[in-house]
């Protein structure tokens, strides 16, 4: 399905981001006296023990909203739930007939109105997941425009400029990143207008080098951070867990269970996965050498993601089901703690 996604959940990427041991002192939050209005602001997030943070119906990406839509069942529940936004509180989503008082009650944990605002390494790490989110996009656009499927390949060069930039654009201004939104849509235009343009190229390369200028932004050693890349890592895999089990169907859907029913949902998940292993392998080593049994689970989980997607056009069948992606990115959330928490890396931070 074609979505209009990612005006990213940073309530949602407080969890994600920072994968910080229990025994941490806690992060710095304001209790709102009306949570649908004011801010809490975070310094760090939460550990993941105990789940994930909830998420913002009011703002969340539609890959987080993908959750909900794996987790009742739900085809195109994320677009619902976008198109009934503003919500005032959780419920409204059963007053505006978005699900039932049945459904709500099997996902109410995991719903909130609340906005939260990321400063500290939290927000650095938003930051460079949202580039992420950008890159995974642009990688798979590429191999699908290299297997000459331009249609395939236009929305995920449309998503980083109509969903995810105006997320990031504030982040962009004060770290005085060069604007890049028009390189987007200028290639945005080509593939759809002449996607045989031998201008195609050139334009396809500015774009992602203006990402990667928009990366370079942040300090170098700490891009280069075991740390802090893991933290990106855990936050680009929840939204490809999420991404992929919106994509395959559902014995309720009608379809057969297992098949690949939502392309674009697939292509981004790969993207996503793609990226997350390349930035992994930059700091393989360091982990090795610190962490050898954390390297090994994760480098043996990330292998096995990779095999999920052979190919950027998704085969008819799913390789494996979306509880077994879930389960292989748990136990790449699970060893990150782990690395997390040793002293060798605690003492980078």
């Amino acid at each position: 399905m074609i979505k209009s996604r990612y005006i990213f959940l940073s309530i949602a990427a407080c969890a994600i981001i920072s994968l910080s041991s229990c025994t941490d002192n806690a992060p710095t939050a304001e209790s709102p006296s009306n949570p649908s209005t004011t801010p809490v602001t975070e310094t760090k997030s939460h550990s993941d023990h105990g789940g994930k943070a909830q998420i913002n119906i009011n703002t969340a990406i539609l890959s987080e909203l993908d959750k909900f839509e794996a987790k009742l069942g739900v085809p195109a529940l994320s677009n619902k739930i976008q198109a009934s936004r503003p919500y005032g509180s959780p419920e409204d989503l059963v007053s505006k007939k978005v699900i039932t008082q049945d459904q709500f009650d099997q996902i109410k944990e995991m719903v909130t109105v609340q906005e939260v605002v990321l400063t500290g390494e939290a927000k650095d790490v938003d930051y460079m997941t949202k580039l992420g989110l950008m890159k995974g996009h642009l990688l798979v656009a590429k191999e699908l425009l290299d297997q000459n499927q331009p249609k395939q390949a236009e929305p995920h060069i449309g998503h980083p400029v109509e969903e995810i930039y105006v997320d990031v654009e504030d982040q962009l201004n004060e770290r005085k990143v060069k604007e890049f939104k028009t390189t987007l849509v200028s290639l945005q235009d080509l593939v759809k207008s002449n996607a045989k343009s031998a201008k195609l190229k050139t334009d396809f390369v500015a774009s992602v080098q203006s990402v990667d200028g928009a990366i370079a932004a942040l300090p170098a050693d700490q891009r280069n951070q075991p740390r802090f890349v893991l933290q990106v890592i855990n936050g680009l895999l929840d939204a490809a867990n999420s991404e992929y089990g919106a994509a395959v169907a559902k014995p309720t859907e009608g379809i057969a269970n297992g098949k690949i029913s939502a392309p674009i949902e697939y292509q981004d998940s790969r993207g996503f996965v793609v990226y997350s292993n390349e930035l992994y392998q930059g700091i393989s080593s360091q982990i090795a050498q610190d962490n050898p049994e954390a390297h090994k689970a994760i480098d043996t989980a990330l292998a096995e993601l990779v095999k999920v997607w052979p190919t950027a056009i998704p085969p008819t069948q799913a390789i494996k089901t979306p509880e077994d992606v879930t389960k292989l990115v748990k136990t790449i959330e699970e060893n990150t703690q782990k690395v997390l928490v040793s002293p060798s890396t605690k003492a980078q931070s």
